[in-house]
């Protein structure tokens, strides 16, 4: 797929119990790595958690470093053995899956054939969800009826103080360290009327927000336009839909307004907010749009091929020249997908190869494992007869380091073929969806947005090979017949259709 590889993290938590019986953090690390790579992902962090009990991981320091980095998108998925591995509690099992869910981040359990950026694995976060909303919403609901009587009353209604506040005794006035600042504020705002330009001053003033981010034009505009600040403080003012975590503000009649000790005179404050007004002249321009098949579409003599801006009806390559309009490459893809997707032949063929490598890959797994606890028992009989005196040191070092040898090469072929098998499963969870999502799209197509239809050739799209004569589209979800070797074939999932070009 086109840009950067995916950067994901891998969930390491084995307790002692399980290194006592041989299930060592090395081999699900290698596991979890292999299936990454066979992704076509990049591990850009390890969270190891050994001989750490699962009965409640989510204040331990790896798990709160994890979180930090799937909320700044350091990585945007996770990667562990299985389920009990990443938390045995029922309760912190869904926090996380609503963490993850909240920061638009993957969960990818090996054991449970679990990916939820699988069409078939979304339907876990769905399965999770469920199990957590009626709880919520019993917990929400109680605490909206409490929300405007604590309001009425003048006391905190939950969440922090704004910024520059602070609540003492249950009443809010100003902070002695962040009043100052969001003063500054708005006299920076008001002299030069620019909100990158004042986020710029304070920042280099060595400035900062509560949580010690640097500020940006968007907290500056929440904070020039919250009435605190010239001492009107706003409560039961906004509902949340608990469904999409999204706000939406109650109707006036419902706000509780009080008076609080302001930060800023009012006048400068109404000034600095019809500056805003005034410089909200509609929505920026739009993207350019990106072609739809840029990125996938390469010429076949292997350069990739561009919708240049003086020739903007054709896909060109620049090296040979090779030319197909934009309006016949569309019409073979979608052409291609009815042939495919629709014919039970051949959605037969590449489903029996697939049966075929999976069997071939769990057969293979077995005799490996046999192997080892072969090797094993013979190191410890060579072991036993060395302890007794019955060899030497130097016969049992020559018997022993090929023993080894061939421990450590199984140690590190094991997991990486049981992660192929992990892939090929998660794959096998996803095709009947895939084909009925795939049907219902050719239908679609020709009212499909641009932007929806680019989303699905980044999807679906391995690359398109056009020739003189003939177009390739290589699709990304069906084993085809080199899915056993997931060196050659890192996706795993190919089917190559080709149909010739009109004309």
């Amino acid at each position: 797929m086109p840009g950067a590889p995916r950067s994901v993290g891998v969930w390491i938590r084995v307790s002692t119990e399980d290194q006592a019986q041989g299930d060592s953090p090395e081999h699900h690390e290698k596991r979890a790595r292999y299936y990454a790579e066979s992704k076509g992902w990049q591990v850009a962090e390890v969270y190891r958690l050994e001989a750490v009990s699962g009965k409640s991981v989510m204040e331990h320091a790896e798990a709160k470093r994890m979180l930090r980095d799937i909320e700044t998108g350091r990585i945007s998925a996770l990667i562990f053995s299985k389920l009990a591995r990443l938390a045995r509690n029922t309760r912190e099992l869904l926090d996380f899956a609503d963490l993850f869910r909240a920061a638009d981040a993957d969960l990818v359990s090996l054991q449970e054939s679990i990916d939820t950026s699988s069409p078939a694995g979304r339907l876990f976060y769905t399965m999770i969800a469920a199990m957590a909303q009626w709880e919520r919403e019993e917990i929400a609901s109680r605490v909206a009826a409490s929300v405007p009587i604590r309001a009425k009353l003048g006391k905190p209604t939950g969440g922090q103080p704004p910024f520059g506040y602070q609540w003492v005794d249950g009443g809010l006035v100003p902070h002695p360290e962040e009043a100052p600042i969001h003063k500054l504020l708005y006299e920076l705002f008001h002299e030069h009327k620019r909100k990158k330009t004042v986020a710029r001053l304070l920042n280099e003033r060595g400035y900062r927000t509560r949580n010690g981010s640097l500020f940006s034009d968007t907290t500056i505009t929440r904070l020039v336009t919250d009435p605190t600040a010239k001492g009107v403080r706003r409560a039961n003012y906004t509902a949340s839909d608990n469904r999409h975590k999204s706000w939406r503000f109650k109707p006036e009649s419902e706000w509780v307004l009080h008076s609080v000790p302001a930060i800023v005179p009012e006048v400068l404050w109404e000034e600095c907010n019809a500056i805003i007004e005034r410089r909200k002249v509609g929505q920026k321009p739009a993207k350019r749009a990106v072609h739809l098949f840029a990125g996938v579409a390469f010429c076949s003599c292997g350069q990739k091929m561009y919708v240049p801006s003086n020739m903007p009806s054709k896909y060109v390559c620049k090296a040979c020249r090779n030319k197909i309009p934009v309006a016949d490459l569309e019409g073979v893809f979608h052409e291609q997908l009815r042939n495919f997707f629709f014919s039970t032949d051949e959605i037969a063929t590449q489903l029996k190869r697939a049966d075929d490598a999976l069997d071939e890959r769990e057969k293979l797994i077995g005799v490996l494992e046999a192997e080892h606890h072969k090797i094993a028992g013979e190191i410890d009989k060579l072991y036993a007869l060395y302890q007794s005196d019955k060899i030497d040191a130097d016969a049992f070092g020559l018997r022993h380091q090929p023993l080894r040898d061939r421990q450590m090469q199984l140690d590190d072929e094991i997991p990486k073929i049981q992660a192929e098998v992990d892939l090929m499963k998660i794959g096998y969870l996803s095709r009947d969806e895939v084909i009925s999502e795939a049907r219902d799209l050719y239908s679609r197509w020709p009212s499909l947005p641009p932007e929806e239809k680019r989303t699905i050739v980044e999807t679906i799209v391995e690359r398109i090979d056009v020739g003189s004569a003939d177009v390739e589209i290589n699709l990304l979800y069906f084993p085809g017949k080199n899915s056993g070797n997931l060196a050659t074939n890192p996706h795993g999932f190919i089917a190559a259709t080709s149909m010739k070009r009109a004309g």
